[in-house]
């Protein structure tokens, strides 16, 4: 898949496709802001990212726990690599995002993935990668703007 400005995909495992593939232009310390509705891809994507780092763990939406911490494996690297994944939708401003220690999950052996990204791109001063994510014209259509 050779990713334009945007992409319409028509089923969930072509979003955790879209998310596999895109994994492989990703490098250690890349932040990426993960934005959208509820029920448009987020996190399906994100399985996707994952899949491509060899994560063996069952990967789901942190919404209720703010982040889950992956342990994959760079094929390209042949090492290993923290996934991050971030729900920032609860996070209701600043103190709460540094709160949580945001700053200790971005380091030159991760990755940060963060639905809800607002804050975050505040945070980074508008400095991170960003997705854009919106519901089709079908029930399983999506829309993904990079």
């Amino acid at each position: 898949m050779i990713f334009r400005n945007e992409i319409i995909l028509n089923s969930p495992e072509a979003t955790f496709l879209a998310g596999n593939n895109f994994g492989a232009a990703l490098k250690r310390n890349s932040i990426v802001g993960l934005f959208g509705n509820l029920g448009s891809g987020k996190t399906q994507f994100v399985k996707g990212v994952c899949h491509y780092f060899n994560v063996n763990d069952n990967v789901s939406s942190p919404s209720f726990i703010i982040v889950n911490e992956y342990s994959g494996f760079d094929n390209r690297t042949n090492s290993n690599i923290s996934i991050n994944h971030f729900d920032l939708y609860r996070l209701k401003n600043m103190k709460e995002l540094i709160e949580i220690g945001f700053e200790g999950y971005t380091n030159d052996n991760s990755i940060c993935l963060i639905e809800w990204a607002e804050l975050a791109d505040k945070y980074f001063n508008g400095n991170i990668e960003k997705i854009f994510f919106e519901h089709g014209k079908t029930e399983n259509e999506r829309l993904i703007k990079f």
